[in-house]
C-alpha cells in the first residue's frame, strides 16, 4: 500500500521538527524522476531554504577497500562526542538493472545508523558522474533544514572522476590506504589539487610504519603541486578508525582549515561559487532530460541506430542532426 502523500507543509513542519521518517521521505520525493513529484520536490526546497546554509559540508572520497565507511562511522562518532550532530549521505555504485544501491554502506555504519543525534542515507549513484547522485545537493539541504549541523558526503570511489563534490562540499577529504599499489595509487594530480586534507587510513598495528613513511612521502610531493585556489597546502595526516587514533588531530586540523577559509573569505566565496555551478548542472539536467523525452528526436535516434550498427554513418554527425531536430521543432 502506497504511503498518503504529504503536503508541502507538512513537509516542511516534519523536518524542521527533526521527523526521520518524514525527512527520508522528503528526501525520496526529491530523488524522484515523476513530474509531479519534482514540481512539489521544488516547493518544498524553496520553503526550506530560509533554514539551510549553516551546517559544514564534508566530502568524503578514496578508492575501494580504503575504508570510508568505517572512517565515516568512528569520525562520525567523535563530532557526536563534540556535540554535533552529523548526517551522512552515502553514495553507492548502482545496478543497471535495478537501479538500485549495491554496496549497502549503512549497514556498515551501525553506531551512526542507530544513534539519535545522527542520520544516515544511502542512495544510489544512478548514471550521474562524478560519484555523486543526482540529488545529493537538494538531500544535503533537506538534513540542514532538519537541524543537522555536519553534512558528510560518501563518494561511490569506483574509479571515475569524482570531483564533482568538491562542487558542492566546504571541505575535501582524500582517504588513501599504503600497499594498494604506488604509494599515491596513481592518483590523478586534479585530485590531489582539489583535496583539502589528505587522510591515510587504518595506520595501526604493523602499518603505523609504513602510514607514516607514505606521510613524509606525500607531504613532499604536495610541494611541488601549486595550489589552485588557496595560498596553503592541504593537511596530510593519519589515523586508525578501528581504534580511533588520529581522529582528535584530524577534527583539529579540520577546524582550523574552516577557520582560515573563513577569514580569508575562500568559504563564502566557495559557497557562492557551487550556487553558480547548481545552476549550470541543472540547466544541462533539464536540456537532456527534455532532448532524451522528445517522441521525434527519440524515433529519429532509433532510425540512426540502424545506420550506426550496419557502420553506414558518423555518429558525430548524426548527434549533431538530433540536436537540430530538437531544437528546430
Amino acid at each position: 500500500m502506497l504511503a498518503k502523500r504529504f503536503s508541502v507543509r507538512q513537509y516542511v513542519e516534519g523536518i524542521r521538527e527533526g521527523n526521520r521518517s518524514v525527512l527520508s521521505r522528503g528526501i525520496s520525493l526529491v530523488e524522484s524522476e515523476l513530474e509531479s513529484d519534482r514540481t512539489l520536490a521544488n516547493e518544498l526546497i524553496q520553503c526550506l531554504l530560509p533554514y539551510t546554509g549553516k551546517a559544514l559540508r564534508i566530502g568524503v572520497s578514496g578508492i575501494p577497500g580504503v575504508g570510508k565507511s568505517t572512517f565515516i562511522n568512528s569520525f562520525g562518532g567523535l563530532l557526536i562526542a563534540k556535540g554535533h550532530h552529523p548526517a551522512v549521505l552515502t553514495v553507492d555504485p548502482s545496478s543497471s538493472k535495478t537501479k538500485g544501491s549495491i554496496l549497502a554502506d549503512k549497514t556498515r555504519m551501525e553506531t551512526l545508523s542507530h544513534h539519535p543525534n545522527a542520520y544516515v542515507r544511502p542512495s544510489p549513484a544512478g548514471p550521474s558522474l562524478g560519484g555523486i547522485s543526482a540529488k545529493t545537493r537538494e538531500t544535503m539541504l533537506l538534513c540542514e533544514a532538519a537541524g543537522f549541523d555536519r553534512i558528510l558526503v560518501e563518494t561511490v570511489g569506483v574509479g571515475q572522476s569524482e570531483t564533482a563534490v568538491k562542487q558542492m562540499v566546504d571541505v575535501f577529504l582524500l582517504l588513501l590506504i599504503t600497499g594498494a599499489g604506488d604509494e599515491l595509487q596513481g592518483i590523478k594530480r586534479g585530485i590531489m589539487e582539489w583535496a583539502d586534507i589528505f587522510v591515510i587510513n587504518k595506520a595501526d598495528g604493523t602499518n603505523t610504519a609504513e602510514a607514516d613513511k607514505m606521510k613524509q612521502t606525500l607531504q613532499t610531493v604536495l610541494h611541488l603541486i601549486h595550489p589552485t585556489e588557496r595560498g596553503w597546502e592541504p593537511a596530510v595526516k593519519t589515523c586508525s578508525s578501528l581504534n580511533g587514533k588520529g581522529m582528535d588531530d584530524l577534527l583539529e586540523s579540520l577546524e582550523k582549515l574552516v577557520f582560515k577559509l573563513k577569514e580569508s573569505g575562500h568559504f563564502e566565496q566557495k559557497r557562492i561559487t557551487q550556487q553558480y555551478q547548481w545552476l549550470e548542472d541543472h540547466i544541462a539536467f533539464l536540456l537532456q532530460k527534455k532532448f532524451n523525452e522528445d517522441k521525434a528526436v527519440e524515433k529519429a535516434k532509433q532510425s540512426a541506430m540502424k545506420d550506426l550498427n550496419q557502420e553506414k554513418s558518423n555518429p558525430i554527425r548524426l548527434a549533431e542532426d538530433l540536436v537540430r531536430l530538437f531544437f528546430e521543432k
